[in-house]
């Protein structure tokens, strides 16, 4: 009976995958028509975002001198309701120069934003890259950006009072991102929604060039990064590590984080879509060979397609791709050498 495939789920789960053609699937013929269509219908999938941009009532901390640059603790309106949280860095002499580009950070799943600003789990900074996300906003402002690391709702500094009584490493992001779906919502775009504001913020502050902001995220971030920049064309590059894949290679086949999942989006649009509506701005991916939940075969699919997409739209240069010899880790190498080019 075990190896029987009509009792095995993931045979079904594949079988009605096969028998779904997106009613969103790229078209070619009337570009701009399609892409107002598929973005219209993408943010009614993620839920109904504020109608009104509260005041950010921007809050800076204690600045803390990191030698080539600085480090504030920074916390913000997005809602009426609700605040954000993140470090900004600062390369040392940027403000007395012309407006620099920036980047917003956006962590994977794990301790949230401290473990990828340099910040350890007893409070005390560290001295080297650590742990699967390599301390990817250090990275970013010692390559020269001004840096925006974001904390995501249900993480960190951003947990409720159940999950900050078991340690660190736990999060709230389960009960929230399910809070979300009974809403009619998601968790997702709840951070996707953060994020725009947090390119506000950027905007706000004279030594940024607000035609020069990226968003960067890893495997859960990534995914943030992804949904906020086919939304949001102030993105101007998306840089998204661990966590381009196809939906049905991923979070359809593979067990994920509830935040990862849109109700019924696989019947308007599958994942290359999405990277579509970023065409013809630049979007870089970059996966681990060996990663184990978004698997290189569903990469590659999910690739091939995007380039068709960026190809029709006159772009085919604007999107690249990396594999590295590693699973589920930021890498880098090739991410700081291309966005030199596009910021």
């Amino acid at each position: 009976m075990i190896d029987d495939a009509r009792l095995d789920s993931l045979s079904y789960s594949l079988a009605r995958y096969r028998e779904v053609t997106p009613r969103l699937a790229f078209r070619a013929k009337d570009i701009p028509a399609w892409k107002s269509q598929a973005k219209a219908r993408l943010l009614e999938l993620l839920g109904p975002m504020p109608a009104d941009r509260v005041p950010l009532k921007r809050i800076e901390e204690k600045v803390t001198d990191k030698g080539s640059y600085s480090r504030i603790p920074v916390r913000f309106s997005t809602r009426a309701d609700m605040d954000a949280f993140g470090y900004l860095l600062v390369p040392g002499g940027v403000q007395d120069k012309d407006a620099a580009p920036a980047i917003i950070c956006l962590p994977g799943h794990g301790r949230g934003v401290d473990d990828i600003v340099g910040i350890g789990e007893d409070g005390n900074d560290r001295d080297s890259y650590d742990g699967y996300q390599h301390d990817f906003a250090v990275q970013c402002v010692k390559n020269g950006y001004v840096t925006l690391a974001i904390e995501p709702l249900g993480f960190g500094h951003r947990r409720d009072k159940a999950a900050r009584a078991k340690g660190a490493g736990q999060s709230s992001c389960q009960p929230s991102a399910g809070a979300a779906l009974m809403l009619g919502e998601t968790m997702i775009g709840w951070r996707v929604w953060d994020t725009m504001r947090a390119i506000d913020l950027l905007e706000s502050l004279d030594y940024v060039d607000p035609n020069r902001i990226a968003v960067m995220g890893i495997s859960g971030g990534g995914t943030v990064a992804l949904f906020t920049a086919a939304i949001d064309e102030r993105v101007k590059a998306a840089v998204l590590s661990c966590s381009f894949c196809t939906f049905k290679d991923s979070i359809y086949t593979v067990s994920h984080c509830i935040d990862n999942y849109v109700p019924g989006i696989l019947r308007d649009l599958e994942v290359a879509d999405i990277t579509g509506l970023i065409a013809p701005r630049y979007l870089f991916a970059e996966n681990g060979l060996d990663d184990d939940i978004f698997p290189a075969s569903g990469v590659r699919d999910a690739l091939d397609a995007t380039r068709r997409i960026y190809a029709a739209c006159g772009a085919s240069d604007h999107v690249a791709h990396s594999f590295f010899s590693a699973g589920h880790v930021f890498h880098g190498e090739d991410t700081f050498k291309t966005l030199k080019t596009w910021l």
